[in-house]
């Protein structure tokens, strides 16, 4: 464990996530390892935590918050559980394996944000899952309101024990999955490490929230720099921050730590795949047998790997959150094309 974890915080976010009802979906804890072969090739220790390896549906970060969230289903006697994404969606994917571990009927509302009409993405990687676990999918044209849209579609299929988890699972809720998470990479920090700071993908954004909360408690000496993959830091940083002040308000913190985006790795649009994602694919693939994705995990990692490039004289370590979503690389054809 860091000798620097803070005690009295730590004991202040445990006591409070005991307040909530829990599923134990992960049965443990994932690894944090130093990638040695990327830290050789950048020149600065790197670290990576590996919740690409979460133990269900093919891994990825929404079990942390799903263990908060379908506790709070199953607790109001749901029967259906209703949630929206993209056609390619992780969060889709691990909500229906939930759903269908607990016998739940999961209905799914999608869209199509880069309207590819390729039969890959249409049928394959995370929509093959999602359809897999008996998800009923219904496509619109956009997710513009998805709370408003969801709750029209309960309406219209007469759902009355219909239980909505937002979009990425990330509401106040859901967030505190990776609020307690920070708990977990205090925990497996290697004594005489101090992280200069935890990067991670950030979307719907309550990985970002929870974990800069959780961290703000448990290890305030380290920020949190949120890679974004949909938004420009104008449009991102409010939703970082609302979930982040729910959160402080919860957990007593006076004054929630500064919002860190970097916002030039998402590009052309989410959903999209780019030449430094791609390659941040193929750099963790053959130097350390890694999965990223397309979506998320390749774009945040791309940050990661040029910022390092760019301030080589910044030497602290660096701990990357892995999300994960490799189930997405086989619906991209611009992948297979990379390589």
């Amino acid at each position: 464990m860091s000798s620097s974890v803070n005690t009295a915080g730590a004991t202040r976010l445990q006591q409070t996530l005991a307040q909530f009802s829990k599923l134990n979906l992960l049965s443990g804890v994932t690894p944090l390892n130093k990638l040695n072969n990327l830290s050789r090739l950048l020149g600065r220790e790197i670290y990576i935590k590996r919740d690409d390896l979460t133990p269900l549906a093919a891994g990825g970060n929404k079990l942390r918050k799903l263990e908060f969230l379908m506790a709070d289903a199953l607790e109001k006697g749901a029967q259906f559980i209703v949630t929206a994404g993209a056609i390619q969606s992780n969060h889709v994917r691990q909500t229906a394996a939930v759903a269908a571990m607990y016998g739940l009927k999961c209905v799914a509302l999608l869209e199509n944000p880069i309207g590819s009409q390729e039969a890959n993405f249409l049928n394959n990687g995370n929509k093959l899952l999602t359809d897999l676990f008996g998800t009923h999918c219904v496509m619109c044209d956009a997710l513009t309101d998805p709370d408003a849209q969801m709750q029209a579609l309960i309406n219209h299929m007469q759902l009355s024990d219909a239980y909505i988890v937002p979009v990425g699972g990330s509401n106040m809720l859901g967030s505190l999955g990776y609020a307690e998470c920070a708990m977990e990479i205090v925990q497996q920090t290697p004594e005489g490490t101090e992280f200069g700071a935890v990067v991670v993908a950030s979307g719907s954004a309550g990985t970002h929230a929870g974990l800069s909360a959780g961290l703000q408690l448990v290890m305030p000496q380290t920020p949190v720099i949120g890679v974004t993959v949909s938004r420009v830091y104008a449009d991102q940083a409010p939703k970082v921050v609302k979930l982040q002040n729910e959160l402080a308000q919860l957990f007593d913190i006076e004054t929630p730590a500064p919002i860190v985006l970097w916002d030039s790795y998402f590009a052309p649009e989410y959903g999209m795949p780019n030449a430094g994602g791609l390659e941040a694919i193929e750099l963790l693939a053959r130097h350390e047998g890694i999965l990223l994705d397309p979506v998320y995990t390749g774009k945040a990692m791309a940050g990661l790997i040029d910022q390092v490039r760019r301030h080589p004289e910044d030497t602290s370590p660096l701990l990357f959150v892995h999300t994960g979503g490799a189930a997405g690389l086989f619906a991209y054809q611009e992948v297979s094309a990379a390589i």
